[in-house]
């Protein structure tokens, strides 16, 4: 049986690990808050008390952090990837983060003896309950291939894009599209109830051509209802076209419509949804 640690058990991260310990393989868990462990040790995994406790006891182990700080810590921190990584190992980095901490971390997981390998994520919560996410993984190319077991088991689409930093890359270009498409989906919802028609119109007007796409179906009607339960939380979305905006200074790309997305994401943020679904951008522009 095949043995994984997984790192990380939030809204994507208990789904994903959830989807390893369904499909037989032997999982070793860590997370910051350890009940939220009680769920997949209940169904088999294992529970450590420390990352490095986590990555010492499997040949691979996955991780899926909220931001660059809390990658930068579980990797750095007392206790840490890197205290247990050596001989071989190998560590996979799901998360969302800029390219020069993917970067960071990567070289110093070799350096210990280690291998590494990012592998962002396209995808939220119910594809991450589906095992139907999208893998974006650049790094070491023999740990790619031997992670592909525990990759089919979370994702539809597994990609190999070449050195440590470009799989950060594609997720930042990826989600900083998403973001601008929600920041003008929901000035359109708001714009169209301030002229008199009703929502469900103007989805339907949506579905019938070319803009047609699974986010606006699934969005915009879940924002009729009301309903901005998270399945990608507010605060993530804002963090990530932060981290975008940064991306295009240093490549010296303008972004003026991210960079304006970025701005009415954080104002959201300052008004209390951070912890939303990122659809709750609607409630700082509804009439």
């Amino acid at each position: 049986m095949q043995k994984f640690g997984f790192i990380g058990l939030g809204i994507m991260g208990s789904a994903m690990a959830k989807n390893l310990v369904m499909a037989g393989f032997d999982v070793t868990v860590w997370n910051r808050s350890p009940e939220k462990c009680d769920e997949l040790v209940a169904l088999g995994a294992r529970q450590a008390a420390t990352p490095r406790e986590v990555v010492a006891s499997a040949p691979l182990t996955f991780a899926m952090l909220a931001d660059p700080a809390a990658a930068e810590e579980v990797c750095f921190g007392k206790n840490g990837v890197l205290e247990g990584i050596g001989d071989g190992r190998g560590y996979v980095d799901m998360s969302t983060v800029d390219p020069a901490t993917s970067q960071r971390i990567g070289f110093a997981v070799a350096a210990t003896g280690g291998r590494f390998l990012e592998a962002p994520v396209s995808g939220s919560k119910k594809p991450a309950e589906d095992g139907t996410l999208i893998i974006l993984a650049a790094g070491d190319r023999t740990l790619y291939d031997e992670a592909m077991p525990g990759f089919e088991k979370m994702g539809k689409k597994v990609l190999h894009l070449g050195d440590v930093g470009r799989g950060a890359e594609m997720k930042l270009v990826v989600n900083m599209m998403m973001g601008g498409m929600m920041a003008i989906f929901c000035e359109g919802l708001a714009l169209g109830g301030k002229a008199g028609l009703a929502s469900d119109d103007i989805l339907d007007v949506v579905a019938a051509g070319a803009m047609a796409n699974p986010m606006f179906a699934l969005k915009g009607k879940l924002m009729g209802e009301g309903n901005f339960a998270p399945a990608f939380p507010l605060k993530h979305m804002q963090k990530d076209l932060r981290l975008a905006v940064a991306l295009g200074e240093r490549v010296g790309q303008p972004l003026f419509a991210a960079a304006t997305a970025n701005e009415l994401f954080k104002r959201a943020s300052a008004a209390g949804f951070g912890a939303e679904d990122f659809s709750a951008l609607f409630k700082t522009t509804a009439p």
